[in-house]
């Protein structure tokens, strides 16, 4: 079974960037797609972006269009998540996730424990 594990998280101002990371140990990410959602305090678990095995089609949300972009590094079982011009309203707990891919997180198995990312005003 794969674990997955994130990192990256942390305290910005508004208008900054981040990256997370979510590296893969124990079995790799091969032939998943792997996604990475968010849950804010109160908040149902939202789907943020996605990429499949090769990085040949990707997806996000519309609130992160144009800001966020997802990528993957096969050879280093890393899949990424680069944010940029990050408002207050990202703040959450982001989790990445591998499975069979879509915007829910039931088309998921595996799950990290999640990394907090917090965007101050």
């Amino acid at each position: 079974q794969v674990q997955l594990v994130e990192s990256g998280g942390g305290l910005v101002q508004a208008g900054g960037s981040l990256r997370l990371s979510c590296a893969a140990s124990g079995r790799t990410f091969s032939g998943k797609t792997v996604g990475w959602f968010r849950q804010a305090p109160g908040k149902e678990r939202e789907f943020v972006a996605a990429i499949s095995w090769g990085g040949s089609s990707t997806y996000s949300a519309d609130s992160v269009k144009g800001r966020f972009t997802i990528s993957r590094d096969n050879a280093k079982n890393t899949v990424y998540l680069q944010m940029n011009s990050l408002k207050p309203e990202d703040t959450a707990v982001y989790y990445c996730a591998a499975g069979i891919g879509g915007k829910y997180p039931n088309g998921y198995f595996a799950w990290g424990q999640g990394t907090q990312v917090t965007v101050s005003s």
